[in-house]
């Protein structure tokens, strides 16, 4: 039921049907006054001319039998009537029915019928009197005084009364003419609406149905445009509705999925904020980066830096750009947060957060780098201008001195040309122009000829240098040179920092796919916390002996390329007990027993 009256159905429905009960009750309120005014005036001019009729029999037939029967049929049958001479008593009377005398009676007694109020045209006067057809009751009547005066010049006057329950009965009967006629309009009203309902609620529930259907999205739902009229016209403006969402929907996507596509392969950590503070969108890393944070400083989830709260703040309540750069977690990020607008007011910000611990980390070892050349050529440039200023100011006393200062210079000319070289190098590989010619190179052969070149340089030395290796051919695709100048480093290196009756070993292992070669001695051994940066370039654990004995500094850095070139890798630790373990993995192209 409350489906029918919350349709439009419904309502309808029940506006019609009002409008009609309205309107038939205000046309029946009327129609009754106007009928019971028309009746009444009907019934007036009725008993007027009888009256008259009366009259006038009784002039012309005073006295003769066939006044009486005459009078009878003048009258209607719910019509009485009786006849006073002109002192008032009763002369003739016709009445049929009961209360004959106290009718009368009551009629006489009126005041409005005495004989200073009748006029020419008679006297009409509505009287409460009693029924003529039941004992007891009491009924309405309408009364009719009409004088007349005969011939003789005898004056006397007609009574003629009537029951007002016939014009009652018209008015009952037009009344439920009327409510006939409201339920037919009632029937036809209902029947009208639901008629209506399909010419109208029909397309419209359509239209919800399709309304429904573009809520979940399916844009192509087509309403059928049968009618020409305002229904027809908002199908089709629906169906041109449903058409440019489906537009703009896949616009809006393509837009999402475009800037979806750049904010993840963005390298910079992109953060979007509500007003509040609370994140709404975060590419991959900036997920990664407030991942890290939470973990290393073991916040909750919705946390943040307070570094970059107290920025974002800032930029939202003045409204600015803020930039700055801050160390999170160990990190260097330069960073720069934008407020967002909707309209006028601030709705956000957003956030780009950029890794610069890479350009902070080449800015210093370009700093480094120059500090370290500069701190590595010093040294032999003053010995070079110092000796050089001596043979020019005629300091040697003797040949032997003067060929003495001429040695040094040469050495320290030579350092000074090692040291450049290995700068190109080194330089030329960083830039990725290293060629690599590589061929199958057996390694134990290969190995073999270079400890066997070095073997000289450590019984100098007081080292013992040595050989271990499986008993299998390992076949590797390297470039010869290049493998040889990494292992001529770490051996020279190992002899060079191993005392006197000390060990060097040279090891060979085979680990599945992999050759794993080992240089250790038995020195004193790189401190641990040195490890992680021997092979940065210029580092030296110990600088002063190094430098004593020849090194650069370049020679671990120039080794690490040369191996990561061929794919593998180099690695530095210490022993159990001394010394220094050096580690190079190359994989195997070839491996036969």
């Amino acid at each position: 039921m409350n489906r029918i009256w919350n349709s439009i159905v419904g309502k309808l429905w029940a506006t019609i049907l009002l409008l009609v009960t309205f309107i038939l009750f205000i046309v029946t309120a009327l129609l009754l006054e106007f009928l019971g005014n028309f009746h009444r005036e009907q019934a007036e001019d009725s008993l007027r001319r009888e009256a008259k009729m009366i009259a006038n029999v009784v002039l012309e037939h005073q006295g003769q039998p066939l006044m009486p029967i005459i009078i009878h049929d003048v009258l209607d049958e719910e019509t009485n009537a009786f006849i006073t001479d002109e002192k008032g008593l009763v002369t003739h009377s016709y009445h049929i029915g009961l209360n004959k005398s106290r009718i009368e009676r009551k009629i006489l007694s009126t005041p409005a019928f005495s004989s200073d109020n009748k006029l020419n045209n008679g006297v009409t006067k509505e009287i409460m009197m009693p029924s003529i057809t039941e004992e007891g009751m009491m009924e309405q009547y309408i009364v009719l005084a009409d004088p007349f005066t005969t011939e003789a010049g005898a004056n006397g006057t007609v009574y003629i009364y009537q029951s007002l329950e016939a014009i009652q009965a018209t008015t009952k009967k037009t009344t439920n003419i009327v409510f006939l006629s409201a339920f037919i309009a009632f029937i036809l009203t209902t029947i009208f609406a639901f008629f209506l309902s399909t010419r109208i609620t029909l397309p419209l529930r359509k239209m919800r149905q399709a309304a429904n259907e573009l809520s979940k999205g399916n844009f192509d739902t087509r309403l059928p445009t049968l009618q020409s009229d305002e229904i027809g016209q908002l199908a089709t403006a629906f169906n041109q509705m449903g058409r440019q969402l489906k537009y703009h929907v896949e616009l809006i996507s393509q837009e999402k999925e475009q800037l979806y596509s750049i904010l993840t392969s963005m390298a910079d950590a992109v953060i979007t904020f509500n007003s509040d503070g609370t994140i709404l969108l975060s590419n991959p890393e900036a997920e990664k980066l407030l991942q890290n944070w939470y973990f290393a400083n073991g916040s909750s989830d919705d946390s943040l830096p307070p570094e970059l709260l107290h920025m974002l703040e800032h930029s939202i309540n003045f409204s600015e750009e803020v930039e700055d750069e801050l160390l999170l977690n160990g990190k260097f990020y330069t960073i720069s947060i934008s407020p967002l607008y909707s309209g006028s007011s601030i709705r956000g910000a957003v956030a780009v957060l950029r890794d610069m611990t890479a350009q902070h980390q080449l800015d210093k070892l370009r700093s480094d780098f120059i500090a370290n050349v500069s701190h590595e050529l010093r040294t032999p440039i003053s010995m070079l201008q110092g000796y050089s200023e001596a043979i020019l100011d005629g300091v040697t006393e003797s040949d032997e001195e003067r060929d003495e200062i001429i040695q040094v210079i040469h050495e320290e000319s030579l350092r000074m040309g090692r040291l450049v070289t290995d700068l190109l190098d080194l330089a030329r590989m960083e830039s990725g122009h290293m060629t690599l010619y590589k061929e199958e190179v057996s390694v134990l052969p290969f190995l073999g000829r270079i400890v066997h070149k070095f073997s000289q340089v450590a019984r100098e030395e007081n080292v013992n240098l040595s050989f271990q290796h499986p008993d299998e051919q390992i076949i590797l695709d390297i470039d010869e040179d290049r493998i040889e100048q990494v292992f001529t480093n770490l051996i020279d290196n190992a002899i060079r920092h191993t005392p006197e009756n000390g060990d060097v070993l040279l090891t060979v292992n085979v680990y599945g796919e992999t050759c794993q070669m080992t240089v250790a001695d038995t020195g004193d051994g790189i401190p641990e916390e040195d490890l992680q940066f021997i092979f940065e370039r210029f580092y030296k654990a110990d600088k002063a002996r190094t430098r004593v004995k020849g090194g650069t500094g370049l020679g671990l850095s120039i080794a690490k390329n040369i191996i990561d070139a061929h794919h593998g890798m180099i690695t530095a630790s210490r022993g159990e007990v001394n010394g220094t373990i050096m580690t190079v993995t190359l994989p195997i192209k070839k491996c036969n027993e």
